[in-house]
């Protein structure tokens, strides 16, 4: 089965010249790979150098999705890289690193036998009757001698003792159909919480979310909100199971009063920091192991109201480790390390450790130094 693929948290403009890119290359190629919905897609691409690709990747890996990094930088954690700026070469090997072509192990210089549906007429194998298949298997002469030799009659055979007819029965009834099997209610849908509302494509322009006398007005188009100065007021608002409605426009007037009282803007990444920091519950998010080894990209910014995050990052700095070694290291419950790689891995902070690829040995050279220098 081959792989389809979708794009998700990025910019209009990089999502257009992407799908650009992805089209030429898929007709370079062959034209194999389908370009589907995120939701659809079994592999996504996704921005990571964008707000919204740390968190996107986060939630594409605990959905089973195989993740593509788009990124400028010379590696990512995710499964897949395609690098910046790109074109419909980089794409197209991207998509053949991915998904080889079936004929990519005809032998050099023989080319593979086109489908049935794209041979030429002539190229169709023809049906050749039976008769003019198979080879002439006529018997020789002897042979037709022997054969045509009437053989002596075979006795009669015993008449079977006479059974009484048997009893006229009724029409046996027909075989009854089963019953249709009564239909399935449909899965019910994931509770959405704040953290797949802030997803990219699910909230536009501003918007008012509140909770338990509490406002929050989200700027969505611009990545900012306006709320309390602390977070953790905002618990009922990240933990709540929220619907569409609940998020209310704002209009230009009231957004300027309200905003003024508010305080200072803040950046949107540092509620999803927070989102993502309640989401595990003192668990990793799914599709991480808990026996991995994690690591910090760099120092990320703290809040004064968890002040074991501190001792968290100083320990995490020092190398990838499990969240059992850092819990050992820094003192702090193995719950509050869980949530603490959660936050930073939504935002880009941190990252799963892979161990990187062995270098290959360098070749002993040969000759008279080469045995020398071995002695």
């Amino acid at each position: 089965m081959l792989p389809t693929f979708g794009l998700t948290g990025m910019d209009a403009a990089t999502e257009t010249a992407l799908k650009s890119a992805f089209a030429e290359a898929s007709m370079r190629i062959g034209g194999r790979w389908p370009l589907v919905s995120e939701q659809d897609a079994t592999h996504v691409v996704v921005d990571m150098d964008s707000m919204y690709g740390p968190m996107s990747w986060l939630r594409l890996h605990g959905a089973g999705k195989v993740v593509i990094g788009l990124t400028s930088a010379p590696r990512a954690q995710t499964d897949f890289r395609l690098g910046k700026p790109f074109n419909a070469e980089s794409v197209a090997e991207l998509l053949q690193q991915i998904a080889p072509p079936s004929d990519a192990a005809a032998p050099h210089g023989i080319t593979p036998s086109p489908a049935p549906e794209h041979q030429l007429p002539e190229e169709l194998p023809k049906l050749i009757s039976e008769e003019a298949a198979a080879p002439d298997q006529r018997p020789s002469a002897a042979v037709a001698a022997v054969l045509e030799t009437p053989a002596a009659p075979p006795p009669p055979p015993r008449e079977a003792p006479s059974a009484a007819p048997p009893a006229p029965s009724a029409t046996a009834p027909a075989p009854e159909t089963p019953p249709a099997p009564a239909p399935q209610a449909p899965a019910p849908l994931r509770d959405l919480t704040l953290i797949d509302w802030l997803a990219p494509g699910q909230l536009h322009g501003r918007v008012r979310l509140q909770r338990g006398g509490t406002s929050v007005l989200l700027d969505l188009d611009q990545h900012q909100y306006f709320g309390p100065p602390t977070l953790k007021p905002l618990v009922a608002h990240v933990e709540s199971v929220l619907k569409a409605g609940d998020f209310a426009p704002v209009d230009a007037n009231t957004w300027n009063a309200e905003t003024g009282v508010l305080g200072e803007v803040q950046p949107l990444s540092r509620l999803l920091w927070f989102c993502a920091l309640q989401a595990g519950k003192g668990k990793l998010m799914p599709g991480f192991d808990a026996g991995a080894r994690y690591r910090l990209l760099k120092w990320p910014q703290t809040e004064r109201e968890f002040p074991k995050h501190f001792r968290i990052a100083t320990a995490m700095m020092k190398g990838p480790a499990t969240p059992d070694e850092v819990s050992a290291a820094s003192g702090v419950p193995v719950g509050e390390v869980a949530d603490f790689v959660n936050a930073n891995l939504a935002t880009g902070y941190a990252e799963p450790y892979r161990e990187p690829e062995p270098e290959p040995e360098p070749q002993k050279s040969g000759g008279l130094f080469g045995r020398l220098r071995g002695r």
